[in-house]
């Protein structure tokens, strides 16, 4: 098998850039996040895979403080994150930059405002945030589209500009929820390789949610099955796909008959 240059090597005997600690969620009765714990080195890729359902999008929005657990905490560059006042909290999130389901542009500006939105609430002159956009649109090979409007582009496109709105500030964290979902296999494939020239020109740390197998494998140094509200397994990508583990071969595999379950655990996926 081919080997994948993904970046940088992950700095694994760093302390952790993002960790999860024992993370708890339920909305009423539905218990979405059973205990979630897992980290994230310096410059590492991890990838999150799991059925529909499962609780990976509201998993990424407690990374990024948008939800706040029941219980357990998030922690970044080991501050806990839950422990800060209102101002250290608004500074830890522009540590991250996010890139949403579909891009999530502002439909009635430009390419160019788009990725000029978080640059424009700092203290950067008009000529710093055009050339800061101007660098963004190359790192996401999209160089002559400012102008259009998202309307214009097509659905990879639109991602990608999401994905340089995501980095404008050069964050030092990137979240991606389902970058490749309704995406043709050769688009996915360009959406990966914006992921690999975002993490090597950033050195970020990256959290992917995802379906696609070919693209956990592509872009993560580690790959975790999140099911039933607990990170059920995490290895190395080629350990991962040749786990003898059930859920990892039934997702691995894909079965049609129906949702994922584990040996033992006849509950059906709820979740976020």
């Amino acid at each position: 098998m081919e080997a994948i240059r993904k970046g940088p090597a992950p700095q694994k005997d760093a302390a952790p850039k993002l960790e999860a600690r024992d993370l708890h969620k339920a909305f009423g009765p539905k218990v979405v996040l059973d205990g979630i714990s897992f980290s994230v080195a310096p410059a590492e890729s991890l990838v999150i895979v799991g059925p529909s359902g499962t609780g990976k999008s509201v998993l990424l929005k407690h990374l990024i403080g948008l939800l706040r657990p029941d219980s357990g905490t998030v922690l970044v560059d080991s501050q806990d994150f839950w422990a800060l006042d209102a101002l250290a909290q608004s500074k830890v999130r522009q540590k991250f930059g996010m890139s949403f389901q579909e891009g999530a542009l502002f439909d009635s500006m430009s390419v160019f405002d788009n990725v000029a939105f978080p640059l424009r609430r700092s203290r950067r002159s008009p000529s710093e945030i055009r050339d800061r956009v101007k660098e963004c649109l190359d790192i996401v090979h999209l160089p002559d589209v400012s102008e259009k409007r998202p309307s214009e582009l097509s659905g990879g496109m639109r991602r990608r500009v999401g994905f340089a709105r995501a980095i404008a500030r050069e964050p030092e964290i990137l979240l991606f929820d389902e970058p490749n979902t309704g995406l043709d296999p050769i688009m996915t494939d360009v959406i990966d390789e914006s992921i690999l020239e975002m993490r090597r020109r950033l050195r970020a740390s990256i959290v992917t949610i995802t379906h696609n197998i070919p693209s956990a494998r592509k872009i993560g140094d580690r790959i975790a099955l999140l099911f039933g509200g607990k990170i059920l397994f995490q290895a190395p990508p080629a350990e991962f796909l040749k786990s003898d583990n059930p859920a990892v071969r039934q997702f691995v595999e894909g079965t049609a008959e129906g949702p994922l379950t584990v040996e033992g655990d006849e509950r059906r996926s709820e979740g976020a």
